[in-house]
């Protein structure tokens, strides 16, 4: 299922989709927590990324460990293997905080909505819920770094 579409591996196809996605999460739910007034123009936006993009990062990792397991089986040098490992792990960490990004998100969604139980809360779990959103965005945004970088390096170290 995650191995190749038309010959082209999955996981070549699906990365580019978290690469775009994270930081478009991130950067959406930071700017609906602290810029309340623009709320009404993003807020779906950040409901349909919370949503898609903890999915197309799962898909990114499970096709990377398919692709993995591929070159380990065509028996693919240590050295590459390595490089491999470590982008898989730092995949493995950015799936985590994006789906927490995520989680906190819709939670801010849900604070923050026009409802008379929603009102009942104190004004501080919104402001406390965005500095989760910034943090764990803040981090979403290293670790798409971290890994997009690893996964370049493995894949172009030496060709060019």
């Amino acid at each position: 299922m995650f191995r190749e579409i038309n010959g082209l591996p999955v996981h070549v196809l699906v990365i580019h989709a978290a690469v775009v996605f994270v930081p478009l999460l991130a950067v959406l739910a930071a700017a609906y927590g602290l810029l309340p007034r623009w709320r009404p123009r993003f807020g779906w936006a950040v409901a349909v990324l919370a949503v898609v993009t903890p999915i197309v990062t799962w898909v990114a990792t499970q096709s990377g460990e398919t692709l993995e397991k591929a070159l380990r089986e065509k028996g693919y040098g240590p050295e590459l293997l390595q490089k491999i490992r470590e982008h898989s792990e730092y995949g493995d960490l950015l799936l985590w905080f994006t789906v927490g990004l995520a989680v906190a998100a819709i939670l801010l969604l849900l604070v923050t909505r026009d409802d008379e139980r929603v009102s009942r809360l104190p004004s501080w779990v919104s402001l406390l819920l965005t500095v989760v959103v910034l943090v764990l965005g803040v981090t979403s945004l290293v670790y798409v770094y971290l890994t997009g970088d690893t996964g370049a390096e493995a894949v172009w170290s030496g060709v060019l």
